[in-house]
């Protein structure tokens, strides 16, 4: 199963990076994967046992991503799972860290998934995980000059 982790280094402190990035009504404002964020299942904010719907861009084939919050401890950590059988994926799993440090904080995002189907996993993962890797570093470095653009006070 491919697995990366990406860190990114955020200029104000975690729990202002953790509010912003489960703030599904500010998720636009920032997310360069995405072009629709939302909760689903009737829940009004994250937190653990939420469900949420991330639809990536047009030429990312608007694959919809549904996942539920496995943990949340709001400025540490949240992880989420995938509960829906969206095309090419067959597991998605990924937890995102925050600690505080003296240049605002550190933001961990660890992701794994499996492709499917099965018999093209050997074709599906060398060319997912690059894509998915580059993406991910882009998001997060999107959501760190989010921050530093908009922020009043650093940690």
């Amino acid at each position: 199963m491919p697995s990366v982790t990406i860190k990114q280094q955020m200029p104000v402190a975690a729990a202002q990076v953790f509010a912003l990035l489960h703030d599904y009504s500010r998720r636009l404002e920032w997310d360069t994967l995405l072009c629709e964020a939302r909760l689903t299942r009737g829940h009004q904010q994250a937190g653990l046992g939420a469900t949420s719907l991330c639809v990536g861009k047009p030429w990312l084939g608007l694959i919809g991503m549904e996942t539920r919050y496995v943990t949340f401890k709001p400025g540490e950590v949240a992880a989420v799972e995938m509960i829906n059988r969206p095309p090419f994926f067959d597991h998605f799993a990924a937890s995102i860290r925050h600690q505080d440090n003296e240049h605002g904080s550190m933001a961990v995002y660890k992701f794994q998934f499996t492709a499917k189907p099965r018999c093209l996993r050997w074709l599906l993962h060398p060319i997912m995980l690059p894509q998915l890797r580059l993406e991910t570093h882009k998001r997060l470095q999107a959501l760190a000059s989010f921050l530093a653009r908009t922020s009043i006070s650093p940690a």
